[in-house]
């Protein structure tokens, strides 16, 4: 069990300082206040974590300065499942919700690469499928109504 808790707590420290550094964590801020807060000033918790986040933003990608925000967030998740063993349910909810899932299987996935040279200023728009496929086929050129 002590392992199961121990890999929760990296998972759930890495999957938060993740969360700090993008757009996601204005959705799972306060949840996450409410978690760490148990018992405390939930507005409070949430600036302390504000804190941390402001440092995970600064440290623009230095693995060392992510790390030991990771390091404090990873503290802060085992006190609190040592103190409150029923957390590690909402956390591992807030996990699910919050970490990108796997493709399912037989899902398609598409990847494509784009690389622009010759000193061209003007726009580039890349789309998959907009409304459907391109009139004409995937082979028609852009703008032709196909056969």
């Amino acid at each position: 069990m002590e392992a199961e808790i121990a890999q929760l707590v990296t998972t759930g420290a890495t999957t938060v300082v993740g969360l700090m550094a993008t757009e996601a964590w204005t959705q799972a801020r306060s949840r996450l206040a409410a978690l760490f807060g148990r018992g405390r000033d939930t507005e409070e918790v949430s600036a302390e974590l504000e804190e941390i986040r402001v440092e995970v933003v600064r440290a623009d990608g230095d693995a060392e300065l992510v790390g030991d925000q990771a390091a404090e967030l990873r503290n802060r998740l085992r006190r609190l499942l040592r103190q409150d063993p029923q957390a590690a349910a909402e956390l591992e909810a807030l996990l699910r919700e919050f970490t990108p899932r796997a493709p399912q299987p037989g899902s398609t996935v598409y990847q494509s690469t784009n690389t622009l040279s010759g000193g061209s200023h003007s726009t580039v728009i890349q789309a998959g499928f907009v409304n459907g496929p391109l009139p004409g086929g995937p082979n028609a050129p852009f703008g032709h109504p196909g056969p």
